[in-house]
């Protein structure tokens, strides 16, 4: 495998280069410019416009821009925000923590349930319980994660008051040790539960068809033939064989996952990556922007890979032909 791990991470290197120049150009020729963004609706005088804009590194030709920029990844320099004037990387790294944390919990969630789910409808296909899984995968995919996080604040929130509406720790207490951990978890759940439904009905479909595929093969018919247990024949036999497309569609959530935490973040108050965008955004601060993107880039690189590994850790076969 370590040949393998090698061959992919150089494939990672032209990958990464293509999506810093798709960004960039991208950002660079969107409507707008940063210049007034910062300055607002302060009448400056083109003479400190000009510069700023000098200063930023905004007068060079795009092209320029373009080597400097990457001249600077290569080296670990992302720029400097222009709204904070502190260094992407440091930015990046201090929300990373907060982000893993959401968008972990939210996957690892969404694919265990989802998978049992899965496995609980094929277990008993046109019954009301392969109905019931069915239905609420239409509808839970079909649900906008923003609508659905400002449905939770509603009801946990305000009107039952089971769960803090915002923010990752509480504001008028300061807890430290397990407390803190508790308090972090109790704000966790409504992003995490947001963020997680839309990969849990789609790893709940997927699994279910995996599995009624993998129930109608001949391995299957063999283990029922010679008297295999209900359970030993579902776990044992269908279920591993019924899980590689559900790891690639897992492995490949992953990118979306930090996609749609900028919403869930935005929300919910989450100080992680996805609000760090949000407010980029707004404020067209460019290299903050660029920033996030190729860092969501590296993150789904790094977890196609893990993808594959357990590609291989799943079935032998593969590894064998690595």
């Amino acid at each position: 495998m370590t040949g393998f791990i090698a061959r992919r991470l150089l494939e990672a290197i032209p990958l990464l280069l293509a999506v810093i120049g798709v960004n960039f150009a991208i950002i660079h020729l969107a409507p707008g410019d940063p210049i007034n963004a910062l300055i607002g609706d302060f009448p400056a005088p083109p003479e400190y416009v000009e510069e700023l804009r000098a200063r930023l590194g905004l007068d060079r030709p795009l092209w320029e821009q373009l080597l400097s920029y990457v001249g600077g990844v290569v080296t670990g320099d992302l720029g400097y925000s222009f709204a904070s004037r502190r260094p992407v990387l440091s930015l990046i790294i201090e929300r990373a923590g907060n982000t893993l944390i959401l968008t972990v919990t939210a996957l690892v969630f969404a694919s265990v349930c989802g998978i049992l789910l899965g496995v609980g409808a094929a277990r008993a296909p046109r019954t009301w319980r392969d109905n019931l899984v069915t239905s609420f995968s239409l509808l839970g995919f079909s649900v906008p994660v923003f609508w659905l996080g400002q449905l939770l604040i509603l009801l946990f929130a305000v009107h039952l008051g089971m769960l803090p509406a915002q923010g990752m720790v509480s504001v008028r207490e300061s807890y430290t040790g397990w407390d803190h951990v508790m308090d972090v978890a109790a704000h966790l759940v409504l992003p995490a539960l947001a963020l997680s439904l839309r990969y849990l009905v789609s790893t709940a479909r997927l699994t279910r068809a995996a599995m009624l595929e993998a129930m109608a093969s001949d391995y299957v018919l063999l283990a029922q033939a010679k008297g295999a247990s209900e359970n030993r024949v579902l776990y044992r036999h269908a279920l591993p064989n019924s899980l590689l497309p559900v790891v690639t569609a897992i492995g490949y959530n992953f990118g979306f996952v930090l996609a749609g935490s900028a919403l869930v973040e935005t929300v919910f108050a989450w100080p992680g990556i996805g609000r760090l965008l949000f407010d980029a955004m707004l404020t067209r601060d460019t290299p903050v922007i660029l920033g996030v993107f190729l860092a969501s880039a590296t993150i789904a690189v790094a977890a196609n890979l893990a993808t594959d590994l357990a590609y291989g850790w799943l079935d032998p076969r593969i590894r064998g032909r690595r």
